[in-house]
């Protein structure tokens, strides 16, 4: 699908604001301190220690939402999602799901495209210890507000976990949407529609999940096409 010439507009504009980014002074040293001190199997890489952008399709209708990337993985390569091996999960699954043209994302300029699938995270920062403070997700949810807001109607997000999944809930209120009563409670695989979007959970591709097989490939990958089925029904 052709995406409208406004969707890339407010994307490009938004990227650009994104990476510009330095509300958060101790992510933006943290973020920075990690480039200067890499690990030795990535020293000599040069680091995009910058914010995150949103990657993938201007005209999807999935939005895959995560945390916030890696010191080491996003933060090295420039690309949300790349370059550890909670990325190497996810896009394998995205491949496998249709969403990819390939299954590995190695970082920024390397032909990977996405079809029909955004892939953003709720803090665009690197933050220590991978745990944001509640004043940096605040920072960061005017990003994924508007994000959201360029979605079609019946599109569906993806909540890599909790704390995504409790950020996309706040940017979706922020959007105007009425969040059904009781409030939605994070479950892996648990649905909800929320005015005109569709909010799916999901376990974060973490090693914690992965290693313990706790979110196998054939979980994930069941999520994604679900996601995919749903939104393509709306066009049918």
């Amino acid at each position: 699908m052709t995406p409208p010439p406004s969707a890339v507009r407010a994307l490009a504009v938004l990227e650009r604001e994104v990476i510009a980014c330095r509300r958060c002074p101790r992510l933006v040293s943290w973020r920075e301190t990690a480039a200067r001190h890499p690990p030795r199997r990535f020293r000599g890489q040069e680091y995009w220690a910058r914010p995150l952008p949103a990657f993938g399709d201007p005209a999807a209708r999935v939005l895959l939402v995560g945390l916030a990337p890696a010191a080491h993985g996003g933060n090295r390569t420039g690309r949300i999602f790349t370059g550890d091996e909670s990325g190497n999960f996810l896009f394998r699954a995205l491949f496998a799901a249709g969403f990819s043209n390939r299954p590995e994302s190695i970082r920024a300029g390397d032909g990977l495209r996405l079809s029909g699938a955004l892939v953003t995270a709720a803090c665009r920062c690197a933050p220590p210890g991978n745990h944001p403070l509640p004043r940096e997700f605040d920072n960061c949810r005017g990003y994924l507000v508007r994000e959201i807001a360029l979605l079609p109607e019946g599109a569906v997000i993806v909540a890599l976990g909790g704390l995504a999944f409790a950020a996309c809930l706040k940017a979706l209120a922020e959007n105007g949407r009425t969040l059904p009563r009781p409030r939605p409670r994070f479950a892996h695989g648990a649905r909800y529609r929320i005015g005109k979007q569709i909010l799916i959970g999901c376990y974060h591709p973490s090693q914690q999940n992965t290693f313990t097989g706790k979110l196998t490939q054939a979980m994930l990958r069941q999520v994604l096409r679900r996601a995919r089925k749903e939104a393509l029904s709306v066009t049918s």
